[in-house]
């Protein structure tokens, strides 16, 4: 029994249940003689608390597959505790279930007593040691049930929890404690500063975390196998108090050893090691092996990648790292689709191939038909197909080359673009959420439209950018920050016009409450084309807004600049969206949302020009690969070629 101590004998306390009158009495086995250790036994074969497992006794798992045992349950937790009921009624599978039936009397006897158990932990992490728990099934207490009783159908089951008073520390102390990091990359939160303090609730959750912090601290500065080698946990119910110490071995000191690979088949074991990061006799970190972990998964080759760390430290101070990886099928093909009432519907391939040469070079082939619906004409629909070739891992593990061309047959209701398009470049990423870009780019376009007629353009140029992101979830945020810069630096020489784009973009979101039932959503989007005149720059290079991932309720790019003749692309934009989204159900959710958009043929707008709102509700299903989404927007300061009324179908939040 490392790890419990106490100033008591433990020997009656470990082995011995009280039921008086019913009820299930957890005072007496939290204290002999008003002190003693915790120990909490609920009547299922063992306990864990505090990462000790107590009262490991072999019992049977009743399988019940028997006649559907129905039964109507009164839940009462004693005293006014909103929070503590809830987590009680969460915790419990009597109360979780309670609308459908279980399967046999013999079933629902093991559901009501596992219940000890889960109301047990939920009572500690309310820092309730005192409290009592009674659970009668038919008016008897279910822990003098046999498995096979016999019980009326329906059965009446009665939970009573007292939850007793909250408990403080009356001591909070970490023996062999790490000494302060010298490196903020290596701080690890304060133990004390969350809740492992006297005079705090002693939560169980707290000195759980109150260990793991403590182990952290030490595996931060090298020490991979420290460890809790002793938890003290003595209650005193007279003064409603923990005592709790923790005492910390940290082992010997480390670095990383060899680095071997496992379970390739196609992959070269020596890239895959390289692209860990990991360097032989590089100070032992657990930030690293996360990264690596997180590097190998991006590669997209491996169905399961474990980074794995030796046993045990070998003399000479080394930690050998074992990578065990199972590659996925070298082949992958996906479909798609989008649908609105205004672009119409939207088809869309790819061909992947994850692996050509065994350090995970993909070659991606898609094509793409959109704007079937409004005409059946293959001439008016947009096409579009090309490739993509990506190696990563060159220079350094962070770093991907890419290279892709394009072509392109684009039907916009304010232009006709046929194109072909080419760059090549790098990206690398600094961190988990911060990256840059930068690429060589070359285009080649025919476009005809009703205000300038039919021009060519030729294009060379660059593409620099910095993205970051720390969105929780790319398809569903509920908090995070995304914001990318983007410079786009051209000539143009059909014209002999050297220009610039930048692209600045926002978004933000806030929960609004702890289950991220309600959560604020805002998107700010600036652009800029400098210098050469509308007329000399190819349409695709200026500003235009409207559809389902800018401004709603309006066609896809219909918002610019009006001309007697026409409305053609502005040299500056700003969009702006901001949404509330409400979660109804786990899998329904309900968004208001509201779009602006502005375009200006100013490279510095001078707001002149009319801006555009559209305003409208979406409704979102949630599935495993993201929300399915659909809006229905209304344009607020409509055109006369505006719809009255738009739909939006798609996959992901609109930003």
């Amino acid at each position: 029994m490392r790890g419990i101590a106490g100033s008591c004998a433990v020997g009656g306390v470990l082995h011995k249940h009280f039921v008086l009158a019913g009820r299930y009495l957890l005072r007496p086995l939290l204290t002999v003689a008003a002190c003693g250790p915790l120990l909490l036994p609920p009547p299922a074969s063992a306990l864990e608390i505090f990462g000790l497992r107590l009262f490991e006794r072999e019992r049977p798992q009743e399988e019940v597959i028997g006649t559907p045992q129905q039964y109507e349950l009164d839940f009462v937790v004693l005293g006014d505790h909103e929070d503590i009921e809830r987590r009680l009624r969460n915790a419990s599978r009597l109360w979780g279930e309670r609308d459908k039936p279980a399967s046999g009397s013999s079933g629902l006897i093991v559901m009501a007593r596992g219940d000890y158990r889960r109301l047990l932990d939920a009572l500690y992490v309310e820092a309730r040691y005192g409290g009592t728990i009674s659970i009668l099934v038919d008016g008897r207490q279910v822990s003098d049930l046999q498995p096979d009783a016999e019980l009326p159908n329906p059965a009446t089951v009665q939970v009573v929890v007292d939850p007793g008073p909250p408990f403080h520390f009356s001591r909070a102390e970490i023996v062999n404690a790490a000494p302060p990091a010298t490196h903020r990359n290596d701080a690890v939160n304060d133990p004390a500063e969350e809740g492992f303090r006297v005079g705090e609730p002693a939560r169980s959750s707290v000195i759980i975390a109150a260990g793991e912090y403590a182990e952290a601290a030490w595996r931060q500065q090298g020490y991979a196998k420290a460890e809790i080698i002793e938890r003290r946990v003595v209650a005193a119910h007279r003064s409603s108090t923990i005592d709790a110490t923790l005492v910390v071995e940290p082992g010997q000191h480390a670095v990383f050893g060899p680095v071997a690979v496992r379970g390739t088949e196609r992959m070269i074991p020596d890239f895959v090691a390289r692209q860990t990061g990991l360097t032989p006799g590089a100070e032992y970190d657990p930030d690293d092996l996360e990264a690596a972990r997180k590097r190998l998964s991006r590669l997209g080759v491996f169905r399961s990648a474990q980074v794995r760390e030796a046993e045990a430290i070998n003399p000479d101070g080394t930690l050998p790292i074992d990578i065990i990886v199972q590659e996925r099928p070298l082949r992958r093909i996906g479909i798609g689709g989008s649908y609105s009432t205004v672009d119409g519907l939207g088809l869309e391939a790819f061909w992947l191939h994850r692996n050509l040469f065994g350090r995970a070079e993909r070659l991606r082939i898609e094509g793409k038909v959109a704007g079937i619906g409004e005409t059946i004409d293959p001439r008016d629909f947009t096409y579009r197909v090309g490739t993509t070739f990506t190696k990563p891992g060159i220079f350094t593990p962070e770093t991907d080359f890419s290279a892709s061309i394009y072509g392109d047959r684009e039907v916009l209701d304010l232009y006709t673009r046929t194109a072909v398009t080419a760059d090549t470049g790098f990206v690398h990423r600094f961190s988990d959420e911060l990256s840059a870009r930068i690429f060589a780019n070359a285009a080649y376009a025919e476009f005809e439209d009703d205000v300038f007629g039919t021009r060519d353009f030729v294009t060379a140029g660059f593409l620099g950018g910095i993205l970051y992101d720390s969105r929780n979830d790319a398809a569903d945020a509920t908090e995070g920050v995304y914001a990318e810069l983007s410079f786009a630096p051209f000539y143009e020489f059909e014209y002999g016009n050297p220009a610039a784009q930048v692209i600045a973009e926002g978004r933000a979101y806030y929960g609004l409450d702890e289950d991220d039932g309600f959560v604020l959503a805002g998107r700010l989007k600036l652009g800029a084309l400098f210098d050469p005149p509308i007329a000399e720059t190819p349409p695709d290079r200026l500003f235009l807004a409207g559809g389902g991932g800018s401004v709603r309720g309006y066609s896809y790019r219909s918002i610019g600049v009006e001309t007697p003749l026409g409305t053609v692309g502005g040299r500056s934009l700003i969009e702006a969206s901001a949404e509330l989204r409400v979660r109804v159900t786990p899998t329904i959710g309900l968004v208001g949302f509201v779009d602006a958009g502005y375009v200006s043929e100013r490279a510095v707008p001078d707001f002149s020009e009319d801006l555009r709102m559209g305003a409208g509700v979406g409704l979102r299903y949630f599935t495993g690969f993201g929300p399915v989404r659909l809006d229905v927007a209304v344009p607020l300061d409509p055109g006369p070629d505006d719809p009255d009324v738009a739909f939006y179908i798609g996959i992901g939040q609109a930003f």
